[in-house]
């Protein structure tokens, strides 16, 4: 994270859906614990169209904006909230925004084709190409779940950085955190001190091990537990429609919002 990052806004993709606003909703709460600006921002695309198409969409883009804010005003948090109209494509559009972020916040929405549609490939480009901290929020979560576990591997080179921002997320969310050991021995012989270490540094965040898990995608293939965010590294952002998807009738499986950290 650069040094602009640290003191930058948490962003919002805004584009209408019900899914922007939940991801709106879900930045209001990351903007208020950084004691930053929440930018909401709406891209409109590159397409020829007359000036009274433009028009429209301009309007449109207003309309989409007025309605997130209003949204995530009734919050009440803490937050000043500015809004922005930009020129596309979306990816490009984000990507620049990102630069300049401490986390930018969309949601899963199709617009692409086969595996990105499912969670959109605007989503799918910023998790791979973005500056900063990526969240792809879904909105169809196991809202009856008495309980809802944040998941996050620890075995794999860098996951230390990971893992600290997993355990941040949880302590703001209240969320529980399950850590997910690939089950090599070599790993096993320091886990146990990490975690340790992680319980003294975050003492009010509750993590369970679990040895053997595999990454994100791999646990969600095999287990149905209400997971409600998965916090992976930028090595693992290719498998977003993966995580974020499974919830998905392509893959009937379990479903997570994505949280991609780049330390």
């Amino acid at each position: 994270m650069t040094a602009a990052n640290i003191s930058g806004p948490v962003v919002a993709g805004i584009d209408g859906s019900a899914a922007a606003l939940h991801a709106a909703l879900w930045a209001v709460t990351e903007a208020a614990a950084r004691a930053t600006t929440l930018r909401l921002v709406y891209v409109l695309t590159p397409d020829d169209r007359t000036a009274p198409e433009y028009a429209e969409d301009v309007a449109r883009a207003h309309e989409s904006l007025h309605t997130a804010r209003t949204t995530v005003e009734v919050v009440d948090a803490p937050v000043t909230v500015e809004t922005a109209i930009l020129d596309g494509p979306a990816s490009e559009a984000l990507i620049a925004e990102s630069s300049g972020a401490q986390l930018i916040c969309v949601g899963t929405v199709g617009i692409g084709r086969y595996a990105r549609s499912v969670v959109g490939s605007t989503a799918a480009d910023l998790a791979e190409k973005a500056h900063c901290p990526v969240a792809v929020i879904r909105t169809d979560l196991h809202p009856e779940a008495p309980l809802h576990w944040i998941i996050v591997g620890i075995d794999r080179p860098g996951d230390d950085a990971v893992v600290e921002y997993a355990l941040r997320e949880a302590a703001l969310r209240h969320a529980p955190v399950l850590a997910l050991g690939d089950g090599t021995a070599g790993s096993a012989e320091t886990r146990g001190d990490r975690i340790q270490a992680w319980r003294a540094r975050h003492p009010d965040v509750h993590i369970h091990p679990i040895d053997g898990a595999g990454d994100a995608a791999h646990f969600l293939k095999k287990h149905d537990e209400p997971v409600a965010l998965a916090v992976i590294g930028p090595d693992e952002a290719g498998e977003l429609a993966q995580i974020a998807g499974h919830g998905h009738s392509l893959f009937r499986h379990g479903a997570a919002s994505v949280l991609v950290v780049r330390p």
